[in-house]
């Protein structure tokens, strides 16, 4: 683990699904505090910036844009409300699956009832776990990340990039190969800009100090005002986009994965994050839920350990279809976003300029109704809720398996 907590990272949404967790968990009016909300979706042509397609968001709880230390200082206030204990500088060296323990590198062992790793895409409890190095690999995409001031948009003194700054939601430019995003954060006062292309990062590098004149010449035949956003951009991040396979397995005797440690997916469907939102929620409610069914109970420490494993397969079952349903998704927007000149993307076009938003089906996920509800409406929380109460009720004298 790091050993300072920093503010770093740029701009990050949290769709309906995240925000009705937040709400769950009563930090949703905190969040939206230091967020912007989103009232719409607009897709615009990458080469003259003609608006496709206006989507409005009209979700119980609300889709929000902000910037990552926010959202971080949220969190971890209410971690340490609850009497969480963060302990920085902690790296963890090795993880028992069979004692539950966690090695830490400065020599301490620690003991839980329940580890979770949740370090993320270059995960090493998911190495341990499967028995063998599990690496990421290249999708054949980064990203350029970058924010900053409104005041130097406006300073240009431009009517469609005023016109722009006047947008509650979210702007995608689509072209061939490439696709950028723009939203405000931090109440507006900063802007947030993602700029996605084909990698031309050498093998094996991450991220590097971004190229200012690159990033510009690379979209410099794309919307003029799209060009001149751009120009505002003192510095800029570049990210190689990696991915990892799905994992068959998230859970070992108490240990189990969250996030993109078991399920990553593509940054094309705003998702990443809130799915492992999702996932911790179920977790955390999980097993409350199994604290107070094991306090009424008498059984032997094999017994309990047990127990928690199945409810960790809970979890496990109540997130794996969803997330590969997700990804799938991820990978279908970027089909959608990068579609080439030419009959496809006319034909796209066309149909974003007629869709209505109501209850339409499409090859296109993004403009999927059904698919849209499942991925945004979908009670997560109380999904879980049932599957635990189904599993106590098999819990009755003489039995000693979980229907999972």
């Amino acid at each position: 683990m790091a050993p300072l907590v920093v503010q770093i990272g740029a701009g990050i949404q949290i769709p309906p699904n995240a925000s009705r967790v937040l709400q769950a968990l009563g930090i949703l009016p905190k969040t939206a505090a230091v967020a912007n909300n989103v009232k719409s979706l607009q897709m615009r042509r990458y080469k003259d910036g003609k608006l496709l397609v206006d989507r409005p968001i009209r979700y119980p709880t609300p889709w929000l844009v902000i910037h990552r230390a926010d959202y971080h200082q949220v969190l971890m206030d209410a971690a340490r409300d609850l009497g969480v204990e963060i302990r920085l500088d902690a790296k963890v060296h090795h993880v028992d699956f069979e004692t539950g323990q966690a090695h830490l590198e400065k020599g301490e062992v620690i003991e839980s009832d329940v580890i979770i790793g949740a370090d993320g895409l270059w995960s090493s409890t998911r190495g341990a776990m499967l028995g063998h190095q599990s690496e990421p690999f290249e999708t054949g995409d980064l990203a350029y990340r970058a924010t900053f001031s409104r005041d130097q948009l406006q300073d240009l003194d431009d009517p469609r990039i005023t016109a722009l700054l006047q947008v509650e939601g979210v702007t995608l430019w689509m072209g061939p190969e490439k696709h950028c995003v723009f939203y405000p954060v931090q109440n507006g006062k900063q802007l947030n800009m993602v700029l996605l292309r084909p990698d031309n990062l050498a093998t094996g590098v991450r991220t590097e100090q971004g190229d200012i004149g690159e990033m510009r010449k690379t979209f410099e035949d794309w919307d003029p005002v799209l060009s001149k956003i751009i120009s505002c951009v003192p510095s800029v991040l570049k990210w190689k986009l990696m991915h990892h396979d799905e994992l068959k397995q998230w859970v070992k005797g108490s240990v189990a994965l969250l996030g993109d440690a078991c399920h990553p997916t593509l940054p094309y469907q705003a998702q990443g994050a809130a799915m492992a939102v999702e996932d911790g929620a179920i977790i955390g409610q999980l097993l409350t839920q199994l604290n107070a069914f094991l306090s009424t109970q008498q059984l032997t420490p094999a017994d309990r350990a047990a127990r928690v494993n199945d409810v960790l397969k809970l979890y496990e079952s109540a997130q794996k279809e969803r997330t590969t349903t997700n990804v799938r998704g991820a990978i279908n927007n970027r089909h959608f976003y990068h579609l080439p000149d030419g009959t496809e993307q006319k034909e796209r076009d066309e149909m974003l300029a007629r869709h209505t938003w109501t209850n339409e089906s499409s090859k296109y996920l993004w403009c999927d109704t059904a698919y849209n509800h499942q991925l945004l409406l979908s009670d997560v929380l109380e999904n879980a809720r049932k599957a635990f109460e189904s599993w106590k009720r098999d819990q009755g004298p003489g039995s000693n398996t979980a229907r999972l």
